[in-house]
């Protein structure tokens, strides 16, 4: 059996945290729903048998009818866990950024 090279790598991220910016909405030019939010985490991890900070702010795109309703009326404040594949965006201005393509996304109350 032959290999291909996405079976040999792995992209998978599972992230919790808090929505810090006012999600943006858009549609694509295939009728394909957007929802791009930032998503804040804030944690303690053991780092070498030391406590190490842990801050993170990423950019979520969430494409898809799946997530149209479910994200309907998201909101800063509100806490996710979300679980898809990291990406590299380029803005206008060509500096690039790594961004979280959700595949899942669960409310944490």
């Amino acid at each position: 059996m032959v290999s291909t090279q996405s079976e040999l790598y792995t992209n998978q991220l599972v992230l919790s945290g808090t929505v810090c910016k006012p999600p943006k909405y858009s549609q694509s030019p295939a009728g394909i729903a957007h929802c791009i939010f930032v998503l804040e985490h804030k944690s303690m991890q053991i780092e070498a048998d030391l406590n190490r900070n842990s801050y993170v702010r990423i950019q979520v795109v969430a494409s898809g009818q799946q997530f149209r309703t479910q994200l309907e009326h998201l909101c800063v404040g509100q806490t996710l866990q979300v679980r898809g594949f990291l990406n590299r965006h380029e803005n206008r201005s060509g500096l690039s950024q790594l961004v979280l393509h959700a595949q899942h996304i669960e409310r944490i109350n």
